[in-house]
């Protein structure tokens, strides 16, 4: 099996199929999560091939991009196939990519390292600058107010409530992006983490100090 064509063709086929995304999740965001797992393998025995492919393939089928219905299994499992992998390790992939999402916090620690250093790829591409631009971009793709100071962000109770969110996107920092420092896998995550945390502490105080000057 030449692996180095098969991604390739695999990162045609994100490139093709997100490109026109306007919500964060676009093909760009995918090659981002890509080059963070790569920062982090060199410093973990995990399976290269395995945590490349599910950082290309993490989104494709997510319910955010899919009218609210996940179809991932749908839209991998036949890819994969078509391109000569097993069918374990079409459902290995399978079972990382669905260990990533956020989930409202109330998913569960991934159960391979792989499924971890995947997760930790696409949570540092939601913090810092880029985090910053990508929450912006998805909630005015959802027609969400930028801020409203009447709202109180949400602590939600399970995956359901998560979704059916419709918060001003300045809340979504304290219910998401602000807790993603703590819930890094890697120490390599955890390093860059917390620089992309502070980044987005000063941007919150700048925000806030900018409202209330303007009251």
């Amino acid at each position: 099996m030449n692996q180095t064509k098969h991604i390739k063709i695999i990162k045609e086929y994100v490139k093709e199929k997100l490109s026109m995304d306007s919500s964060g999740h676009d093909y760009w965001h995918i090659e981002r999560v890509v080059n963070n797992a790569q920062k982090i393998l060199p410093f973990e025995t995990a399976d290269n091939l395995k945590v490349i492919v599910s950082a290309w393939l993490h989104d494709i089928g997510d319910y955010k991009l899919n009218n609210g219905k996940d179809k991932t299994k749908e839209i991998v499992f036949p890819l994969l196939i078509s391109l000569e992998f097993s069918e374990d390790f079409a459902e290995e992939i399978i079972q990382i990519i669905s260990e990533v999402s956020y989930k409202g916090g109330h998913n569960s620690t991934p159960s391979s390292l792989e499924a971890k250093i995947v997760q930790d790829a696409d949570r540092l591409d939601a913090m810092g600058a880029v985090g910053i631009a990508r929450a912006f971009a998805y909630g005015g793709s959802k027609g969400r107010e930028l801020y409203n100071p009447e709202e109180s962000p949400n602590e939600y109770i399970d995956m359901d409530s998560y979704k059916k969110n419709t918060s001003c996107t300045i809340n979504h920092f304290y219910e998401k992006l602000l807790k993603l420092k703590d819930l890094m896998n890697t120490e390599t995550a955890k390093k860059i983490a917390l620089e992309r945390h502070n980044y987005m502490i000063n941007f919150l105080d700048e925000f806030h100090k900018e409202v209330l000057s303007t009251i």
